[in-house]
Parts: C-alpha cells; structure tokens; sequence
C-alpha cells in the first residue's frame, strides 16, 4: 500500500521547484483534487491560478491584496501564453485528456500537463510528474473517498465522529446521550466493508441509529460482547478485537484507526496495512521499524556531532593544565 500524505505533498513541491518553466503564465487546476495540488504550486511559485471551469468560461482572475503576485497585470486567463494544467494523479489519464481536450477548444496559447504521481506505465501521458508512486496508492485527501472502502474496516470514535469525554464515557446516561448526539468527523462516501469499535454490544441501537442518521453505508458491524466499560479495560482489549476481526476477513485491505498506538499494534497482530487518523500516517509491516530505526540513527547522528562540537568549545576555553 503506497500512501501519500499533505505533508509528503507540499515537500515534493519544493524539491520539483525546478521543473515548473519559469515562463508558465498561470496555473490551472483540475477540481477537486487536482485543485489542492495546483493551489500548493501555484502559491510556492507565486503564479496565477484559477481552476477549470472558471478557464473554461474566462472568468477574471481573483487575486489577494496582501502580496505581490507574479503576471499581476494578467485579468483574463486565456490571455495567458502559457499555462499549467494540473491534476493530483493520473492512472488512465482519462480525466486529464479530456480536461486538455476542453482547453485547446477555447485557448489557442501553450498548454503544458502536470500530474503530481504518476506511474512507470503511464508518465509518458504527461508533459510532468512530481513523483512515480505505483499501485496500490492512496492520498491523505482522497482515503475516505477510495474505492478501497469496499474492502476496509474503519474504527468509528475518532474516525466517523468525535471520541468520547471522560465524563461522557461514564458507560450510562452520558454515554448513552454521546452515541446520540456525537458530531460526525470523516463520513465516507462508499459503502465501507466493515465497521469495527470496542464499543459495546449492548450500545448496538444507538450506533445502528447514529449511523443511519449520519448516512453512513456498511456492510458488517462488529462490536465487543462484553458486558462493562470496566471489563474492557481490565482485559485491553481494543487492539487485539479490531485486529483479529481485520485478520479473520483476507479480502480486506485496509484498516482506519483513529489512535497511533493502536493503529501500529493493529498493524503488527494482522499482518496488513492501518491508516491513522492522529498521525496522517499509513503504517505498513515492514516499513515501521525501518522508519524508527532510520529515525534512531539519525538521533545517534546529531548527538554525536554535538557531543563534539561542545568538546571541542570546551577544549578552545578551558585552561591549560601545567605539569
């Protein structure tokens, strides 16, 4: 599972400055999701930007007033010599032919197509690419929204709503009244495999409600049979229910947690990758220890240079000794 996070995004839009022509004119972005990497492009470079429909239609450009920008002279955006075309990936590239399609129709000036991930198979259907990121892939922004829903299990506190207070989550009335009065977080838009809580059995009816209230679409809930609050806790149970439920269905493919301990404990007992929601982390086997230990020797690293470096001051200060 290839993931890539906002923060991942707008470093390998300084890293790739370079590659952005210094005559491109304006940036033009492919809604939704080619919007967000157009805007972080366009802001880091300092250009123009407008998105598709408002291209298409030659709509004034909108401009801020606190900073100078970069073509500020520049209302109408065919007027632009030469633009940008932007999306956040391409996999057929069908959404970009056919976006390049609409703007030669109206615009005779030099269009040029950026895809911020693209894959070995398929950079060639763009003039750019940020980074080559194979399948399978998610983004940060599009998770919730992926096709992978129909073969995930999502945790439900912190994930589809707020997490409970500690004087909520008395396992009584103000819980009771918390499953049905919580806010909603992150609702996906598909129909998601499995939902998994450690909330209890008993608490089916009002999560059953809350979830037809709030539109979300499931196949299976699973949730603890236990019969407190209290006896969950005595046994720390929530990791090794989720992840035995993750394990016991081998069609699945991802698991949403919203807690970092958690996810990489539920990523350690299956087997397979979890997102976290606290982190905007994709934890995988394999790659977790690799990360800690890279993260380790870099620590050793610093320390030792400044263990030097404070000798080596002291060394330049401290008196000499005579015999």
């Amino acid at each position: 599972m290839n993931y890539r996070s906002l923060s991942h995004l707008s470093q390998l839009s300084n890293e790739c400055a370079g590659k952005v022509p210094s005559d491109v004119d304006l940036v033009v972005g492919i809604p939704r999701s080619g919007m967000l990497v157009a805007s972080i492009i366009a802001l880091k470079q300092n250009l123009p930007l407008t998105d598709l429909y408002s291209f298409l239609r030659n709509d004034d450009l909108k401009k801020g007033s606190t900073r100078t920008y970069k073509h500020a002279d520049l209302v109408k955006p065919q007027d632009a010599k030469k633009v940008l075309l932007v999306d956040d990936s391409i996999s057929t590239a069908k959404s970009m032919h056919a976006a390049l399609e609409q703007v030669r129709a109206v615009y005779s000036g030099e269009v040029m197509t950026l895809a911020a991930f693209a894959e070995k198979r398929n950079q060639h259907l763009v003039d750019m690419h940020l980074e080559l990121v194979e399948q399978p892939r998610v983004f940060e922004w599009n998770i919730m929204h992926h096709p992978f829903m129909g073969q995930a299990c999502l945790d439900i506190d912190g994930v589809l709503c707020l997490d409970p207070t500690a004087e909520q989550n008395d396992d009584g009335p103000n819980y009771r009244d918390f499953l049905n009065t919580t806010r909603p977080l992150f609702i996906p838009s598909l129909k998601v495999a499995h939902l998994v809580t450690s909330r209890l059995e008993k608490y089916r009816p009002e999560t059953e409600a809350w979830l037809q209230r709030n539109g979300v679409q499931y196949g299976t809930l699973h949730m603890l049979d236990l019969p407190s609050a209290e006896e969950r806790r005595r046994l720390k149970i929530h990791h090794k229910f989720k992840a035995e439920v993750y394990s016991r269905y081998p069609q699945t493919r991802l698991f949403v947690e919203s807690e970092e301990r958690q996810a990489i404990e539920i990523m350690q007992l299956s087997g397979k990758p979890v997102y976290c929601i606290e982190t905007n982390e994709m934890y995988v086997p394999g790659q977790l220890h690799n990360l800690k230990a890279g993260t380790l020797r870099k620590s050793h690293s610093l320390k030792d240079k400044v263990l030097r470096k404070v000798k080596a001051t002291a060394a330049r200060w401290m008196p000499m000794s005579h015999p």
